[in-house]
């Protein structure tokens, strides 16, 4: 772990290392180690050898993100992860006399790396004497550098951004840095007892949920969505009881509707019938749960699963039969169950346009559709409310055909 001094640690570090590894070399002993940006490192006419270190990138390292730190977090505590970094440096080479009579550059380029391949990880001691309170050294990752090839775009990018020309340079990857979160671990206290009287954990067996669970709600005839009155089967495990209530909720209603289970229940099978209450329970999207009580026990509640409950047209003369008038607009009026609230979402579907329903200003059975543009032919059609549409396919056939009576025919 570390402190947030340990960005500079590690650049103090480079330094003291390229400082000692290149004044090594007798050529090289007026070499002066910078840590300047690109476009003041080289300024106030100096034509010495030097080397300049720049730090032109910081990235997370993915591989510490979400890690607590070893030895700080207990198991059963939680603690900040630390920020974990990659830092990457430009190291730029300058030759004694701009390299007038000798390509010192390339020799100044060459010591240093030779001097981080020969040096690739940074010693504690190296880091402690590099930078007063800094705490790097004691980190669990040691700081490692590795050469990072960049390609020409990569390079006319950087130099171009600090408006200076192009020197001798090479990029290295400084990797990890750990800086350790300030915030507090959370300590929980240490558990006493497990269970009653110390008796450990209660285990379940079965890999199943032991609570009353609904995995499938099926309506009559395999239709997709249920009708007013319809005997819905409600399929799962640990249904048995002394009592089932289901529960119908929707946006709609103010509370949900309680419908008793019918008899025979079982542990994985129950019934119930929709609620035939056209002016109570309107088409739309519900949810479905099963309530279980037993004498001595406390009541028990299952999952909630989507149930569709489908609007019925209800007009008596199925299919209709309408006529255009002189604009070339055809009007259908249409009666339907269960009543529509003035605030639900109503349209006809004719053939494959949505036609939007007249405004209502109260609860209604009477809806009307008004046409623009009606062509002459026979279109079939659904009512949709609350984008719930009417049944229009009979599932229960061999094969799935269309109902007859769901169509509409424009003269």
């Amino acid at each position: 772990m570390s402190n947030p001094l340990a960005i500079a640690a590690v650049t103090s570090t480079l330094r003291n290392l390229l400082t000692a590894g290149l004044s090594a070399d007798p050529d090289l002993q007026d070499i002066v180690v910078t840590m300047l940006p690109l476009d003041r490192a080289r300024v106030n006419g100096s034509t010495n050898n030097q080397v300049n270190i720049f730090l032109y990138h910081v990235v997370p390292s993915s591989a510490w993100r979400n890690l607590d730190l070893p030895g700080r977090a207990r198991p059963g505590e939680t603690s900040a992860p630390a920020l974990g970094l990659n830092l990457y440096y430009l190291i730029t080479a300058f030759g004694r006399d701009n390299d007038a009579n000798r390509p010192f550059s390339h020799q100044v380029m060459g010591r240093a790396m030779s001097t981080l391949h020969d040096h690739p990880l940074l010693g504690a001691d190296e880091i402690k004497a590099a930078l007063a309170n800094n705490d790097l050294w004691a980190q669990v990752e040691r700081v490692r550098f590795t050469v990072q090839p960049y390609s020409m775009e990569e390079i006319a990018k950087l130099w171009t951004g600090f408006q200076t020309e192009y020197r001798l340079s090479v990029a290295y990857e400084a990797s990890v840095v750990l800086i350790e979160s300030a915030r507090r671990i959370t300590a929980p206290l240490p558990v006493l007892t497990r269970g009653e009287e110390d008796s450990g954990i209660t285990t379940h067996p079965n890999p199943l949920s032991p609570f009353p669970t609904l995995d499938q709600v099926t309506a009559p005839n395999r239709q997709p969505t249920a009708k007013l009155g319809d005997v819905l089967t409600l399929i799962g495990r640990n249904l048995a009881a002394d009592q089932v209530v289901i529960h119908f909720s929707s946006a709609r209603l103010d509370s949900s509707v309680k419908i008793p289970a019918e008899s025979p229940a079982t542990d994985t099978k129950l019934t119930v019938t929709v609620p035939n209450d056209p002016a109570n329970f309107p088409a739309g999207l519900y949810t479905v749960a099963a309530v279980l009580s037993s004498r001595g026990e406390p009541g028990r509640t299952s999952n909630e699963l989507p149930l569709a409950v489908a609007p019925v047209i209800t007009n008596n003369n199925l299919p209709l039969a309408v006529r255009r008038s002189g604009r070339h607009q055809a009007t259908i009026r249409l009666t339907c169950s269960p009543e529509v609230r003035p605030d639900q979402r109503v349209a006809l579907l004719l053939g494959s346009r949505e036609i939007p329903a007249a405004p209502r200003a109260a609860r209604t059975a009477e809806l009307s559709f008004v046409v623009t543009d009606a062509v002459p032919g026979t279109f079939w059609m659904r009512l949709r409310v609350d984008g719930v549409d009417s049944q229009l396919v009979d599932q229960s056939a061999t094969l799935p055909a269309f109902i007859e009576t769901q169509k509409v025919t424009i003269r």
